[in-house]
Parts: structure tokens; C-alpha cells; sequence
């Protein structure tokens, strides 16, 4: 028997208070978990960025990463550290690079998901290069916005294909609308999709490994109410049936940690938003929830590590194609596709895990969230994105709806 320790990276941009928490906790913590006749002792540290040498070891065990989406040099970093160093990362940076909204909506739509009628549109104009003129004078189409509009149906929201937080987002209800928000779209590769008419709940359900929690969303509120308080919001066997559509799209796109959008209307739940592979994980938005976020972190990194977990590379979708081509009902699929999810997320492995040795973290982060050192993470959160007269404000705002969430959640003595 030896002690050894796993080295955990947390691969960082803006993000300012989950990691602080993270690590505050972890202490806490102070893990000795038993494995394979070691004892397995953790080490968190911030990964930083700077030139590598393509053959230098990696003395991470796994790593969290929030830069990949837009920081090329730590994409490549970790790419080669996964290809010669064996090291796990979530997410996928493979799949967060190549499939964007569009692809997911591809794909879902073909499992057989409700996703509202969706068409592309080339972009209104283009960046100059010598191939674009004859390439689009020989084969370029005109076509009309307007009809392409009549086909989805009124209303619609035209965005990028590839997301981007709200970006370029714009609700239009007749052709005359649609044209005015393709001729803003710049170069912009567009979507015309069906709005979810009479809908009566929005809700935001969140993965991480096999875990999934449900919040529902107003998205009309100002960012930091837009993650609700609301309890009991819809019935259990629809929180289940969320999170069997959410964990289908992490583990058919190889995403960890993730968040679905979707929308009810006459009983039916219309996923409209899923490529979102960096999710929020902010105390600014998240507030309430922000104490699930940060305990589904270090559940999901501490098993993932501790057990060394062996990352999935290569995207295998042909099983869920399998299903999808069986004479069976959409929920008769779901259940399989889910199954088949849990399977890969290793659930009732990592049920076990946690169940054995981290029945503590609930007890340790219940305290934590009650010190001055979880308040300052949630005042540089809160100082970094508002105004100097607002701070206060704000931090005593989010603040109290993290101890509300502690009058909620009191460990079981």
C-alpha cells in the first residue's frame, strides 16, 4: 500500500468564484479514499498558459477545462496532453470544437426528439477572399427570407448556427422582421427556427457526469434572476424525463458537463438549446444553485480522478442510432438512450463512489457556505462584473440566497 496523490488542473478563464469554493472545500475535505490498496490523497492547482514543448509529461491526472471554447493555446495544450499523456479532460475538446448548435439539433432530430422546425441560411455577406465572387456566382441561389419563414412558421428566432450566449438572437414575426434581422446578421451563418408557441414552462436542466438538476428559467429577467427559486415547479416524472433527454445529449456528444434548455407546451417538452459544453457556472446567475454547481464539480472530478476513470476519445454514436432505428415509441427510445448514458457515465459506479466516501461533502459544504471565505468568493465574483456602488449590494443579494439555500438543505444530523 502506498499513498499517492492525484493531481487535479483547473483550466481557467473569467472564472473567479467556483473555483475558489472548489478548492476551499477540497480542503475541507482533506480526502484519503481507499483504491486498489493506495490510499488517494488530492492536490487541486491552476493550470497556466505558456509555450510547451509537444513531448513534455503531464503531471496533471485530470483537468478541468473552461478555456477550450475560445483560448487556442490551451485547446492545443490539452488536445496533446489526452493524445500522449493519457490525461482526462472534460469536456471532449474534440467534440466542443467540431459540434456546435447546429449538429446538435442534427442529431437529436434524428433520435427523435421534438426540436422545433429549423432551417439554415447562408450568411448575409461574406469575408473577402479570392474564391468567394465565382464560387457564388456559379453557385449561389437567390432566395427569399420571408418564404423560408413561411415554412418554419410565425413566430421564429433567427441566431447564429454556432450559439454564443444570446448572441445575435432576434424574435421575428413576419417576413418584413426576418428580413430586418438577416441584414444585421453580418457574416453570420444563420438559423431560422420555430418559436415554441403557448409554452408554459422553461426549464434549465443541468449534467454533470450522471448528475442533473433542474431550474426553472425566466428568461425575460434581468441575468441574475434569471435561474429561479421556484421548488415543485413541474412534476417529478418530467424532472426525470429532463434528465434523460440532457444525460442522451452529454453522452451522445461526449459532454460532461452541460445544460439542456427546454420548453412544455400542451404536455410535450421541446429541447430548443443544448450545445452548451461551458456552462454558466457563476454565483452572479446561479445564486441559489450555485452550492449544487460547485459539490457537482468536486463529486464529478474527485471520482473521475480517484478511480482514474479512463476518458472516452472518440465519439461512438452508432448505438444510439441503433435505438433511434427501432420500431419503439420517443419515450420507449429515451429510456434506452438514457440507459445507455448511465452506462457511460458509469452512474451506479459513481453512486457507490460517492455513497462511500464522500458522504461527508454535504455536511462540508453546508459549513463552508456559511464562512467569510465563501462570501469573499461570491464579492470578487460580484466586483469583477458590477459596478464599485453595487457591490455590496449584489454580494449581500446572492449571499443571502445562498444561506437560503442552506435553510433549505440542512444535512440530515
Amino acid at each position: 500500500m502506498a499513498d499517492v496523490t492525484r493531481e487535479i488542473g483547473l483550466s481557467l478563464g473569467a472564472d473567479l468564484c467556483w473555483p475558489l469554493c472548489f478548492e476551499g472545500i477540497m480542503k475541507r475535505l482533506d480526502l484519503a479514499i481507499p483504491v486498489g490498496g493506495d490510499t488517494v490523497r488530492f492536490h487541486v492547482e491552476r493550470v497556466t498558459i505558456e509555450p510547451f514543448d509537444l513531448r513534455q509529461p503531464c503531471r496533471y491526472d485530470l483537468v478541468v477545462d473552461r478555456l477550450t471554447h475560445w483560448l487556442h493555446t490551451s485547446r492545443e495544450w490539452i488536445k496533446k496532453a489526452i493524445v500522449m499523456n493519457d490525461l482526462y479532460v472534460f469536456n471532449n475538446p474534440w467534440s466542443i470544437q467540431s459540434n456546435e448548435k447546429h449538429t446538435s439539433y442534427c442529431a437529436m432530430m434524428a433520435l427523435g426528439m421534438p426540436i422545433p422546425e429549423t432551417w439554415m441560411i447562408p450568411p448575409k455577406s461574406y469575408e473577402p477572399a479570392p474564391d468567394v465572387k465565382p464560387t457564388l456566382q456559379r453557385y449561389a441561389r437567390l432566395f427569399d427570407v420571408g418564404r423560408v419563414g413561411d415554412a418554419v412558421g410565425w413566430p421564429a428566432f433567427m441566431k447564429p448556427y454556432d450559439g454564443g450566449g444570446w448572441r445575435g438572437v432576434t424574435r421575428v414575426t413576419n417576413p418584413r422582421s426576418a428580413w430586418k434581422a438577416y441584414e444585421e446578421s453580418g457574416k453570420s451563418v444563420m438559423h431560422l427556427q420555430a418559436a415554441v408557441n403557448n409554452w408554459d414552462r422553461f426549464v434549465r436542466c443541468i449534467g454533470f457526469g450522471p448528475q442533473a438538476h433542474c431550474v426553472l428559467y425566466n428568461p425575460d429577467a434581468p441575468l441574475h434572476d434569471r435561474y429561479t427559486m421556484e421548488k415543485d415547479f413541474i412534476a417529478p416524472a418530467e424532472v426525470e424525463h429532463l434528465r434523460k433527454v440532457t444525460m442522451t445529449i452529454n453522452a451522445f456528444f461526449g459532454w460532461e458537463f452541460n445544460s439542456c434548455e427546454a420548453l412544455r407546451a400542451g404536455g410535450v417538452w421541446h429541447p430548443i438549446d443544448f450545445a452548451n459544453p461551458c456552462p454558466d457556472s457563476q454565483v452572479t446567475s446561479l445564486h441559489y444553485h450555485f452550492p449544487w454547481l460547485v459539490k457537482s464539480y468536486l463529486r464529478w472530478s474527485i471520482f473521475c480522478a480517484a478511480t482514474k476513470r479512463k476518458m472516452r476519445k472518440n465519439l461512438d454514436w452508432e448505438p444510439f442510432y441503433a435505438i433511434a432505428a427501432q420500431d419503439l415509441s420517443y419515450d420507449e427510445k429515451l429510456d434506452r438512450y438514457a440507459a445507455l448514458a448511465d452506462e457511460r457515465f458509469e452512474r451506479a459506479r459513481f453512486e457507490e463512489f460517492c455513497a462511500t466516501h464522500l458522504a461527508h461533502l454535504d455536511q462540508v459544504a453546508w459549513d463552508f457556505f456559511g464562512t467569510h471565505e465563501a462570501r469573499e468568493a461570491v464579492r470578487v465574483k460580484v466586483a469583477a462584473l458590477f459596478p464599485p456602488h453595487e457591490v455590496e449590494a449584489f454580494t449581500e443579494l446572492f449571499w443571502q440566497r445562498i444561506q437560503q439555500w442552506r435553510a433549505d438543505n440542512r444535512p440530515a444530523s
